[in-house]
């Protein structure tokens, strides 16, 4: 999408906003799903335009990287509220937070799906929170894609049936992340690594993932026969950390959330375990937040300075477009899952558009045909969705990437390599493929 057009779109929308503010527009009180915050925007879905939901964590564990996803889902809504909506009526949305925690995450799919009765959502971000909600939203027939719940359990049960469709992600699975961040390990010249994992549907799996291609790729995995996995509510990790980095390994993979993450590796640390083994890091901390949360050494360096890492890359043909708007609106860099959470929301309203009803059911029958060849490539939202009413097919091209969803709603995906600099800021330094471990 061009600058200009973002730009009149937004400029439109702002404009219009306020003929139907009173009317489309209201800010509910706290008291979201267990204590969490609900934001809804109602514009045209009590009279039966199409109502979406977001479902992320603005707080608890992945707060430092959740908080910009629901705002990248209210910018696409007001991008396409700006070019006329879906269905001729503007799309309202109801925001959750999941609290990074299953409990409260089942519980705002539950009010998202059965009281306010939205067609779709984007979310969650944790796969333990989505494992909690998914079932709440094919039960009601609510389409449910998420930015970055990556656990290959998703794919195994999408495959058995269990979604019958209602399912789907914008970020890769473990299931190449993890042989991703092996062929990185071996390229790094490490023949024995431990494993730390949350224990969890995201952890778990993206251990088994990791050491199925890293002993593929001719690695030893020092503590296979005795799998470090810690409690995300332990007071304290100390035995955790020392499990972890004992049997001399060269590298340590931590597949860890922010908050207890930060615990397990400062412990390592203070109990000099950590010194000369690199770590080994994921998407679920690649956040600046985090490495602040570690600390630092008595000279002032990051504890885990020269930690190396994947995260799911955003590469799509309009990533430059959308960077542009993001940065224009919001006065920020655009940061990990952002762009996944834009393509999920763009790709429900432009299926609900194609389908010409504004359900979860239309939704789910029609992503595939805005999403998937054969249809004509197109990048621009209001671009794309002006075409789906002329009656023209169309192949969407997302800013994370293609967004070419498979039969289990499993997409491919690029990987960016980052690390720990000294001052604890984080660096892309390349890319790398799972192809050579799969």
């Amino acid at each position: 999408m061009g600058k200009s057009r973002f730009n009149t779109a937004i400029a439109l929308f702002l404009a219009a906003l306020t003929a139907f503010t009173a009317a489309c527009q209201e800010t509910a009180p706290p008291g979201g799903a267990e204590g969490g915050e609900t934001t809804e925007t109602s514009a045209g879905g009590d009279e039966g335009g199409l109502k979406l939901g977001s479902l992320t964590p603005t707080t608890g564990d992945l707060s430092s990287i959740g908080q910009n996803m629901p705002v990248a889902v209210q910018l696409a809504v007001d991008t396409i509220n700006a070019c006329g909506g879906v269905n001729d009526m503007p799309v309202g949305l109801v925001q959750e937070d999941s609290q990074t925690d299953p409990t409260a995450g089942g519980a705002a799919m539950t009010k998202l799906a059965e009281v306010d009765k939205v067609a779709g959502v984007v979310g969650s971000f944790a796969s333990s929170v989505s494992s909690a909600a998914v079932d709440v939203a094919v039960r009601n027939g609510v389409m449910q894609i998420s930015p970055g719940s990556t656990s290959p359990v998703f794919t195994e049960r999408a495959a058995a049936g269990d979604f019958d469709g209602y399912w789907a992600r914008t970020a890769p699975p473990d299931s190449y992340q993890a042989p991703a961040l092996a062929v990185l390990a071996q390229k790094q010249g490490f023949e024995r690594v431990a494993t730390v994992v949350i224990n969890n549907d995201y952890g778990v799996g993206f251990e088994q993932e990791f050491v199925k291609a890293f002993e593929k790729l001719g690695g030893t995995i020092v503590n296979k026969d005795n799998p470090v996995r810690y409690d995300p509510k332990a007071a304290t990790l100390d035995s955790e950390a020392a499990a972890a980095f004992a049997g001399e390994p060269d590298a340590v993979l931590g597949v860890l959330y922010a908050e207890t993450g930060s615990v397990l590796l400062k412990a390592a640390y203070e109990q000099g375990l950590s010194e000369g083994v690199t770590v080994l890091l994921t998407d679920g901390v690649y956040s600046p937040d985090f490495t602040q949360q570690v600390g630092t050494t008595p000279d002032g360096k990051s504890i885990i300075a020269g930690s190396l890492g994947t995260v799911p890359g955003a590469d799509g043909v309009a990533l430059a477009e959308f960077t542009t708007l993001w940065q224009e609106e919001t006065g920020k860099e655009v940061s990990a899952f952002v762009p996944h959470s834009w393509d999920a929301a763009i790709a429900m309203m432009l299926a609900a558009e194609k389908a010409d009803v504004n359900t979860g059911e239309g939704i789910r029958d029609n992503l595939r045909a805005v999403t998937n060849e054969p249809g004509e490539e197109v990048s621009d939202p209001c671009e794309a969705i002006a075409m789906i009413r002329e009656g023209k097919e169309i192949n969407y091209q997302g800013a994370s990437g293609n967004v070419e969803f498979d039969d289990n709603g499993d997409l491919a995906g690029s990987y960016d390599v980052w690390q720990v600099n000294e001052d604890g800021s984080l660096e892309v330094i390349d890319t790398v493929s799972p192809v050579d471990a799969l």
